[in-house]
């Protein structure tokens, strides 16, 4: 999986743990949900690191706890 696609996947799981929607997120987040969806799909290939702090943030998380998940044991090899 790519690093991309594994934040992606880390984004929609724990709001899904949170029974909350992207856009409540977004809102949670003060990141507009564009940017949240951008992110989520193939628009964005380098999510930003303060629009991924500011998500932890609405999430009451750090990004620690962010990347602390199995999602991110198997990422690929960015660099070829």
């Amino acid at each position: 999986m790519s690093t991309k696609k594994a934040i992606a996947a880390r984004i929609v799981e724990l709001c899904q743990e949170r029974g909350i929607a992207i856009n409540t997120l977004a809102n949670l987040s003060g990141v507009s949900p564009s940017t949240v969806y951008s992110m989520l799909n193939e628009k964005s290939q380098n999510p930003g690191v303060v629009s991924l702090k500011k998500l932890c943030d609405g999430l009451d998380i750090t990004l620690r706890e962010f990347f602390d998940s199995p999602i991110f044991d198997d990422i690929e090899q960015e660099i070829r």
